[in-house]
């Protein structure tokens, strides 16, 4: 028998003696004769033979070798892999699209999760959402959101309530405070503690005076906006009662990003239609300076709208039919222009720059001139900040331009 015909190896398998030339090479390194690997199992995907049970079944009833799971994960429940894993909220455990419908759905974030709890209002959530987004009501268990204090059935019996703050559609009559032309009324919206609710607004009172009155406010679970008399900008410089503002934080009062300040500036108080033209369209065209001075970008409660700035010149001439109060520049009232772009502070500087900033962008394009325009660049916020420098009036807008580094 001639020499290459003769074995010279054998099956890994069944010993037998073979040629190594017809020896199969299986996907876990052995090598068998023929008979022994038309007895094994093959990959569905790359035809390699192994044993079954070294092969995995997929999500799509087929057998894969280790080499070609690349991509394909292990549901943790029924052990069979796919290409679609999902987590599930409450454990480590990963599952294929059949085995989620066994769990149940987080009804805000819409994770999969062992476990739900239910909050006030019916819905379900998951741990997760439970444990960043919702804590106890004050006087039961109920799960309500983070920033409210009752749960529905508790806010009409334990909600904390105080004669002096009037109900949101309270309007007194108003009363001027200083000199003309233009008048500004301040908003500013203040959340307290449940346990400080009645001192605060005992302090407030006390120190506001005739200046004032405290509203509620339906954006504030457990608080109050303090609503100013119209005045002008020097007098409130003067005469507000800037001290008040530090009494609030002591006794745990605080601002955030759901509250803002509110201004609004006498029609009244503008030259003619084209100054307030000037001035609505000075404000929307310096958007991103605006916005950093307000500390406060892209609010759902004061939108720079393409649609209410393209009708600037109807609203000066004194129409009144806007896109809906949320807006930079709330055109609605029919004798203010309210001004809502800033967020709250109790800090003096702060609330003062806001006063400022609708003083001096009234004054500022009261006098801003088509040659001003064409030449000076009067509609950049560069030249109105030059222009601020020059007037020490407005100094605390100068002080907070500077300090968010928007006064260039």
């Amino acid at each position: 028998m001639p020499a290459s015909t003769l074995p010279d190896a054998s099956c890994e398998e069944c010993s037998s003696p073979i040629r190594g030339e017809d020896l199969i090479a299986t996907i876990d390194g052995d090598r068998v004769c023929p008979d022994c690997a038309d007895g094994l199992s093959r990959c569905d995907s790359c035809a390699a033979h192994a044993r079954t049970d070294t092969l995995a079944r997929t999500i799509d009833d087929t057998l894969l070798c280790r080499e070609c799971l690349t991509g394909w994960q292990r549901c943790g429940d029924c052990a069979i892999y796919t290409r679609d894993i999902r987590s599930v909220v409450g454990t480590s455990t990963e599952v294929c699209a059949e085995c989620a419908s066994g769990y149940e759905t987080c009804d805000d974030c819409a994770s999969l999760a062992d476990q739900l709890y239910c909050v006030d209002g019916g819905n379900r959530v998951c741990e997760r959402c439970a444990d960043e987004d919702y804590h106890e009501c004050c006087e039961c268990f109920t799960l309500v959101p983070v920033d409210t204090t009752y749960c529905d059935n508790c806010f009409d019996t334990y909600s904390p309530t105080h004669h002096a703050v009037h109900d949101s559609y309270y309007t007194p009559a108003l009363r001027f405070h200083g000199d003309g032309p233009l008048f500004l009324g301040m908003e500013l919206e203040i959340k307290t503690p449940d346990r400080s609710y009645r001192d605060a607004v005992d302090t407030a009172v006390a120190h506001a005076r005739d200046l004032a009155y405290l509203k509620e406010d339906g954006s504030i679970p457990c608080g109050f906006e303090l609503v100013t008399h119209p005045m002008s900008y020097e007098f409130a410089l003067q005469r507000f009662p800037w001290q008040l503002l530090g009494r609030l934080r002591l006794l745990g009062c605080y601002t955030d990003d759901g509250v803002g300040i509110h201004v609004h500036l006498s029609r009244a108080g503008f030259t003619n239609p084209a100054h307030a033209y000037r001035w609505l369209k000075f404000v929307y065209r310096n958007e991103r300076s605006v916005t950093t001075l307000a500390r406060r970008r892209n609010s759902e409660w004061a939108r720079f709208s393409s649609h209410q700035r393209s009708n600037a010149q109807e609203y000066a001439k004194g129409s009144t039919d806007g896109y809906g109060r949320y807006q930079a520049i709330n055109v609605c009232p029919e004798n203010t222009f309210e001004l809502r772009v800033f967020a709250s502070s109790l800090h003096p500087q702060q609330v003062q720059a806001a006063l400022a900033f609708a003083a001096a962008s009234v004054e500022y394009t009261r006098g801003l001139s088509a040659a001003d325009i064409a030449r000076r660049r009067g509609w950049e916020w560069t030249s109105f900040t030059t222009w601020v420098r020059s007037h020490p009036q407005y100094s605390p807008l100068l002080a907070e331009m500077e300090a968010l580094a928007c006064a260039s």
